[in-house]
């Protein structure tokens, strides 16, 4: 079974505040979900159009769990903290193994 991953790439962040009581919630409902924290920092060089912002990557061990997280009541809770706070590119993608 293919894993899933989650990809955030932040374009701008307009309330740090938010950012920071969004990570709290998040981090719990990712772990019970399943999810791992691969990657998440501030060294990130940018080619193309991209935009050398806040990138965060999450595994999961099935594309489905990685669906399933995002709908879950925690991941919503952690959504609604964050509201309007970041602009973001974030994707539910499907591993190749």
């Amino acid at each position: 079974m293919a894993k899933g991953y989650w990809v955030s790439a932040y374009r701008t962040i307009a309330d740090p505040e938010k950012l920071v009581a969004y990570s709290k919630l998040t981090g719990p409902a990712v772990e019970a979900a399943g999810g791992r924290l691969l990657a998440r920092g501030s060294r990130v060089v940018a080619h193309d159009a991209g935009i050398a912002e806040r990138t965060v990557l999450i595994e999961f061990d099935s594309f489905e769990q990685a669906v399933a997280a995002h709908a879950s009541a925690a991941y919503q809770e952690a959504l609604a903290a964050l509201a309007d706070g970041v602009e973001r590119d974030f994707r539910i993608i499907e591993g190749l193994d």
